[in-house]
């Protein structure tokens, strides 16, 4: 039997959107071997359950690609924050979660962990249902969460960032937001996790990968550097081997196969 590997995303509640990017399903059956699939830093983070085990965990922000392998039979539902949106639900520095996986008990405590776990896989369900019972519990956990000011003044500069495509430098952005660049760099480890100038570059990394699509087969990498704000190519290369470990032409024609 060939592996197989099944997903869907769908969009959130609407009380929820302001906060997550989507919900979304996966389901790998590995028989024979393990399967491999490589995950690129998106500058979110994900909140997973799966049902082996009953596991339920966050991963943090990624600073470089991961390889993830699945055996046997897993089925995931999970929930995808818009960038510096978990911190709305997780109540600690969000820095403590990065380029890692922290149990959900950890984060939620038991009780409310182990009801989650129970909700979801103690019976079967459709994939709907299990979808709008991670909802329900991110509701939940909202509800108890009230919105600080700190984290705002990290939302919006997440906000500055992404619109600019991350084209923007960390003196501006402070001195957009009448901060110093010291309480900006605190305020983005503690509500999104990692520094702005990361965030940035990550923000700009994404903005090309998406563009990967409609660019030729022999795409000229020196006017895509300088149209995505790249000092220059050399530069444009050196963040594809940080964040996709592999170069611009090598990872388009991947993309395409």
């Amino acid at each position: 039997m060939q592996a197989m590997f099944v997903y869907q995303e769908t969009a959130p509640v609407p009380a929820l959107r302001p906060w997550l990017d989507c919900v979304w399903t996966c389901r790998v059956h590995a028989r024979d071997r393990p399967m491999a699939h490589q995950v690129l830093p998106d500058n979110c983070i994900d909140l997973l359950c799966q049902d082996q085990q009953d596991a339920c965990f966050a991963i943090g922000m990624m600073t470089a690609p991961i390889q993830v392998l699945s055996c046997g039979l897993v089925q995931t539902v999970a929930a995808r924050f818009k960038p510096g949106a978990a911190a709305r639900f997780f109540q600690l520095p969000l820095c403590e979660l990065n380029d890692g996986r922290t149990d959900l008990r950890q984060l939620w405590g038991r009780d409310l962990a182990a009801r989650l776990g129970d909700a979801l896989w103690t019976q079967p369900l459709p994939d709907t249902q299990r979808m709008q019972i991670l909802q329900d519990f991110l509701l939940l956990r909202l509800r108890k969460t009230p919105l600080s000011a700190a984290s705002g003044l990290a939302l919006h500069a997440v906000a500055l960032i992404d619109n600019a495509r991350g084209d923007l430098r960390v003196e501006q952005l402070a001195a957009q937001l009448n901060v110093s660049r010291q309480h900006l760099a605190l305020q983005f480890r503690q509500h999104v996790g990692i520094s702005p100038k990361l965030f940035a570059r990550i923000s700009r990394f994404r903005a090309v990968n998406s563009a990967l699509k409609t660019l030729p087969a022999q795409a000229d990498w020196a006017q895509v550097a300088l149209q995505y704000g790249y000092f220059d190519q050399s530069h444009l290369i050196h963040d594809f081997q940080d964040f996709a470990r592999s170069t611009p032409q090598a990872w388009l024609a991947r993309r395409r196969v």
